[in-house]
């Protein structure tokens, strides 16, 4: 039998927005996970993928296997997805498992469900590169904000008073509509939502740029003198500005929510939420595609009718967005975020320095398993030999195969494992 779990080099991208040399835990955990590899000061270390996609197929650490691309051995060893998972997703690797490093913001963005991303493919496909949904959910490595969902109607009433050039680029009838929308007709407040983000979305580019210069120039000169600018979200927007000047996603600070998230924490973005990751480094798992409608914060072509049609306009406190982990009843080391898509689930192992000695388990779907902190040896009956783990070490694990660790690190393991479990 060819092994059937083995260690993944994987593949870096270098994004602008990532974070730069060894302040980055991509760079950190590539460094720490192939001690060969040079990590270059200026260069920013943006996302790390492991998994099969075309633009970033992880290559296989074993010399001993044929293959050298875990998508070609998949394609050639399909029943490692486990039965389900094969037959559910035509013999593909239904994910692909990152790890991002944010320094500036990502672009303010929506995935669609499956229905509109099959329409947007065939309409242009240069811009929507496949039919799929591409829903996500990011967990934090280091405090982490992002920017989700719609705030509660009364915080994004409460900015249109306060901030007179957000006023000025909606327009008069659709603030008063706003205003006047009441908590007891979800839909009428989700239509005049529709209304004033749309408004502000398509606001003439001479015109935003202006209101926007003229509340940043609002903002720096009441900081200066020591007021609280925090009716106008005055930080968060000099910051912005300062990342993305003259951009009109400046301006969705005052629509979305700010989820902040402690290590540990996790967002689900189901299709059609609007968001931004703004700062920190997290693991993230999103099914396989590369859909993504963008609107703002960004230089990338953007869809903004496309965008201001999908969203999901319902209002709701930014508490909302954090998706729990729930305890797992077979083991109290594992921590399941669980999201209401079939495509993913991940794990959190938390092995605590006490134990020595501890079986990753068999389960019928095919796995990566991400060392985050920590040392082990592997042993396995399907791998060749015995694998050493440590920080940074990445290994696909076929279904149905498991992995004894021998735990040599005087701290305890942190492990993310990315499955899917039909």
């Amino acid at each position: 039998f060819p092994p059937a779990v083995f260690p993944l080099s994987c593949v870096v991208q270098n994004y602008s927005w990532g974070k730069v040399g060894l302040e980055s835990e991509v760079a950190k955990l590539v460094a720490s996970g192939d001690p060969l590899v040079q990590i270059q000061p200026d260069q920013p270390y943006a996302e790390l993928w492991m998994g099969t996609h075309p633009r970033g197929d992880a290559r296989i650490r074993d010399n001993r296997i044929p293959q050298k691309t875990l998508g070609q051995w998949i394609a050639d060893n399909p029943a490692c997805l486990g039965a389900k998972v094969k037959d559910a997703f035509q013999g593909q690797l239904p994910f692909l498992f990152k790890v991002l490093s944010v320094n500036t913001a990502l672009s303010i963005q929506a995935h669609p469900n499956k229905e509109l991303a099959a329409k947007l493919h065939a309409q242009f496909p240069e811009h929507y590169p496949d039919a799929n949904h591409k829903p996500e959910m990011a967990i934090a490595l280091t405090p982490f904000e992002g920017l989700c969902g719609f705030r509660p109607v009364e915080e994004i009433v409460s900015f249109l008073q306060n901030v007179p050039e957000l006023r000025a680029l909606i327009g008069e009838v659709a603030a008063e509509q706003l205003e006047r929308s009441g908590s007891d007709d979800p839909r009428g407040v989700s239509a005049a939502l529709r209304v004033c983000f749309t408004r502000l979305m398509k606001s003439e580019k001479k015109f935003f740029v202006d209101q926007l210069n003229v509340l940043v120039r609002r903002i720096s000169q009441e900081a200066a003198e020591g007021k609280d600018t925090s009716g106008s979200n005055g930080d968060l927007l000099l910051r912005l500005h300062s990342q993305y000047p003259g951009d009109i996603g400046c301006f969705t600070i005052y629509f979305l929510n700010l989820v902040r998230l402690e290590p540990g924490e996790a967002m689900f973005l189901g299709a059609n939420e609007p968001h931004a990751y703004l700062h920190g480094d997290c693991v993230e798992i999103m099914a396989c595609s590369d859909n993504t409608v963008r609107a703002g914060l960004t230089p990338k072509f953007i869809d903004v009718l496309t965008l201001c049609e999908m969203l999901n306009y319902t209002p709701a406190p930014s508490s909302s967005k954090i998706f729990p982990a729930a305890q797992s009843q077979l083991d109290p080391n594992v921590y399941l975020y669980d999201p209401p898509v079939p495509d993913f689930t991940i794990m959190r192992i938390e092995i605590p320095a006490s134990i020595k000695l501890y079986l990753i388990s068999a389960m019928d779907s095919a796995s990566i398993l991400l060392v985050i902190q920590g040392t082990a040896v592997g042993t396995s009956t399907a791998a060749a030999s015995e694998m050493s783990l440590h920080r940074g070490s990445v290994l696909f694990i076929s279904a149905n195969e498991s992995i004894s660790l021998h735990l040599s690190s005087p701290d305890g393991m942190l492990l993310f494992r990315a499955c899917c479990l039909l």
